[in-house]
């Protein structure tokens, strides 16, 4: 079996005293939970589904940020190469590992990863040298999984499917699958059905109720996809003008 990153342990938040729930970031249920329980991972891909303002980006940004990657997003070759400060869950997040993976969270030499979120993705490739501003959104994205999701490490994605089209959500699904056959470890922050089907992946979604652990088949997405295809008149019937 390949040693991950930090699988199959998990992760967790110190806080101070007198950080109550009312006071943000430790008021969204799902970083309480984090920081009252931890999270286990338990397989090589996993996936954060939630509505937007759930939680799911902000897990995910702490997860790579207490890993060392710049919250700006990029590689491991990039050490905070952006302005941003850590932030207050970056700085808190602690990993329980294996033998590799305590040799990545303690060697900057030996940590290998990825972060890549959304909304900086093309200026982080940028400095990644993938020229983004010769291709599409969409290549841009697929230009990053293609060179440098390759090495047994921690990858984390934040809503990936925001460039991509249908095929090409099911091309970074084979390189995710690959990715995790060479014993990197992958954390998600999606909203797609289609990217959360990955056979074998570990789903957690998200929520009011904090973070609790779904088929996919039980996730609200999928049944709200499958209706809305089968008939959309049901959805637009409420919300568009006859």
């Amino acid at each position: 079996m390949v040693e991950r990153a930090y699988v199959p342990r998990s992760s967790s938040f110190s806080s101070d005293e007198g950080e109550g729930e009312d006071t943000w970031p430790w008021s969204v249920p799902c970083v309480r939970q984090l920081l009252d329980e931890g999270l286990r991972f338990t397989a090589p891909v996993t996936f954060l589904v939630g509505e937007n303002g759930s939680g799911k980006s902000t897990l995910a940004e702490a997860l790579a940020e207490g890993f060392g990657l710049d919250s700006y997003g990029g590689s491991h070759d990039w050490r905070y190469a952006s302005p941003r400060a850590k932030s207050v869950l970056g700085e808190r997040m602690r990993f329980e590992a294996g033998a590799g993976g305590r040799r990545m969270l303690t060697s900057w030499s030996a940590r290998k990863g990825f972060f890549l979120r959304a909304e900086t993705a093309l200026d982080a490739l940028g400095r990644e040298g993938f020229s983004p501003g010769s291709v599409s959104h969409g290549e841009g994205f697929l230009a990053a999984f293609r060179g440098k999701f390759l090495h047994a490490g921690l990858y984390v994605l934040d809503e990936p499917e925001a460039a991509l089209s249908f095929s090409s959500c099911l091309e970074l699904v084979a390189h995710l699958d690959q990715l995790a056959r060479r014993g990197g470890q992958v954390v998600c922050a999606t909203h797609s059905p289609l990217l959360t089907a990955l056979p074998g992946a570990d789903i957690v979604e998200v929520g009011e109720h904090g973070m609790r652990r779904v088929d996919w088949r039980e996730l609200a997405i999928v049944d709200h996809w499958r209706r809305y295809l089968a008939e959309p008149d049901v959805y637009l019937r409420h919300i568009v003008e006859p």
